[in-house]
């Protein structure tokens, strides 16, 4: 394995948080066949550091040391596993800067959009650090006699996840936190192409006293180590944040053990602006909301919906306020945008500005000689943009804001619902029984009302149709690890019925 590139050196307080190892029942791992994979900064294509890939039977390994460690876990007193996640929460906060350092090596984001989302994992942490003390059973009334009834909440047990290379360390917390306070281990299969993040996490869950074998992150060609997750059968749940098609496949991959599945698919979010809305108030809104990760974001807005009335000024001013976007390397000044994950990302997006164009539609901005790299791609803007058009159906991942004008309430609405997604949808509109019309018949499992932004620990993320089961954060977040036990206490000597 290579040592630290001279970035890291220069940029890391702590370099101990850079770990080029998989992490199994506390222990840093190589792998055993000697199989490693780079990791490249995005924004350079130079590799930063490299990975193992695990054999079958050191992913194997973590699953026999979850299961050992998961009878002591459970067992602990719901405060004394608060006390070790929010010594977690304490630590992730006190390197926040070197995490942010990591992120935008391996990922690309702009460096403050990383400090962000590392304020924003951590506070997973202490959100389900207290809710894991709120598991509360219920007292059921009894129609037995001389019975008690009623209902305990116990860990599911271990509990798998598979993360994304969007948000390195924030899909990782918010499950991972969960799943910890209810009592589960869990085994971490971070994206390839993002795997520091998940493993400086792991350094300080160590370093925060989370006992061996309870936080594990294992390494390894994706399609390998999926296979193996979804198939063990002591691996009794599991959470994957990905595309559509992946989660379909897991689901797959997991019928035979009925797993415990909480799936963050893929979305194709509508931001519809209303007739009464200021144009240059609802631009500015839909280009954050549209640009928010260079694109590659599942909450990013993916078809821009805007009343004919107001269209022309919106669309003005919505490639005024592009224009101002600044491209770059995370790592450097003021940058709004950094680059895609890889060529192959920046491809895409070209396939589908090219799509659109050959199906009529119009091309306002998006000059790609002005990109400062190979993997990065300049804020497009599409107009006339129309169904048949993969900017329509697909999710783009990609810098590209198609708009679509719209006549009436009811097409829009019929417009937004069309799309087998249904994860977030956002409305600008200031008429409040627009507001209420819109958001009941969304299709959608989060709908944002003139605000971009829209989540947090206390929000019940996740969508309907085919963007995923179950949800993350807020009250029932932690319910995706635990398992209801319902209990009747008959008195003895008595005689019960059915």
């Amino acid at each position: 394995m290579i040592t630290l590139s001279t970035t890291l050196v220069k940029r890391l307080e702590d370099p101990r948080l850079f770990r080029q190892y998989a992490y199994v029942n506390g222990k840093w791992t190589h792998g055993e066949g000697g199989r490693e994979e780079a990791v490249y900064d995005p924004a350079t294509n130079e590799a930063i550091g490299h990975i193992p890939l695990l054999e079958a039977n050191q992913i194997t390994a973590a699953v026999d040391a979850a299961e050992a460690a998961f009878v002591h876990w459970r067992a602990l007193r719901a405060d004394e596993r608060c006390e070790r996640l929010l010594a977690w929460y304490d630590l992730i906060q006190a390197n926040r800067e070197d995490l942010a350092t990591i992120m935008t090596l391996e990922q690309g984001k702009p460096l403050p959009d990383a400090r962000g989302e590392v304020e924003y994992g951590a506070s997973f942490v202490r959100w389900f650090a207290e809710e894991g003390k709120r598991t509360y059973g219920e007292t059921i009334p009894s129609h037995i006699p001389n019975a008690s009834l009623g209902t305990i909440k116990e860990p599911v047990g271990i509990a798998a996840m598979i993360t994304p290379w969007n948000f390195p360390l924030a899909m990782i917390t918010r499950k991972a936190a969960a799943a910890l306070a209810a009592g589960c281990p869990v085994i971490v299969k971070p994206a390839n192409e993002t795997p520091f993040s998940a493993l400086a996490l792991a350094e300080l869950a160590e370093r925060a006293g989370i006992p061996e074998g309870i936080f594990n992150v294992v390494l390894g060609e994706p399609a390998e180590v999926s296979k193996i997750l979804c198939s063990e059968p002591r691996i009794r749940a599991l959470s994957f944040t990905g595309s559509t098609r992946v989660g379909r496949l897991l689901i797959e991959q997991s019928a035979n053990t009925v797993k415990r599945l909480s799936l963050e698919l893929g979305g194709n979010a509508p931001f519809i602006v209303g007739p009464d809305m200021d144009p240059k108030e609802a631009a500015y809104a839909a280009v954050a909301a549209k640009f928010q990760t260079a694109g590659q974001d599942c909450l990013a807005a993916n078809r821009i919906l805007v009343h004919e009335s107001i269209h022309d000024e919106f669309v003005a001013q919505f490639t005024e306020r592009m224009a101002a976007l600044t491209v770059g390397n995370g790592l450097h000044g003021e940058v709004d945008l950094g680059p895609l994950i890889h060529r192959q990302a920046v491809e895409k997006a070209a396939a589908i500005v090219d799509d659109a164009i050959s199906q009529g539609a119009t091309m306002v901005a998006g000059d790609q000689s002005q990109a400062p790299g190979d993997n990065f791609f300049m804020p497009v803007l599409l107009t006339g943009v129309t169904p048949q058009m993969k900017v329509w159906r697909e999710e783009n991942f990609a810098p590209v804001a198609g708009i679509t004008a719209y006549s009436s309430d009811d097409e829009v609405i019929e417009m937004a619902n069309d799309t087998e997604y249904g994860l977030a949808a956002y409305i600008y509109t200031h008429d409040i029984r627009r507001i209420w019309k819109l958001m009941r018949a969304l299709e959608y499992g989060m709908v944002s009302v003139n605000s971009v932004k829209m989540t947090g620990p206390p929000v019940p993320f996740g969508g309907v149709k085919q963007s995923g089961l179950g949800r993350e954060g807020g009250a029932t977040g932690i319910d995706e690890y635990l398992e209801t036990k319902y209990y009747c206490l008959g008195a003895l000597g008595s005689v019960s019925g059915s």
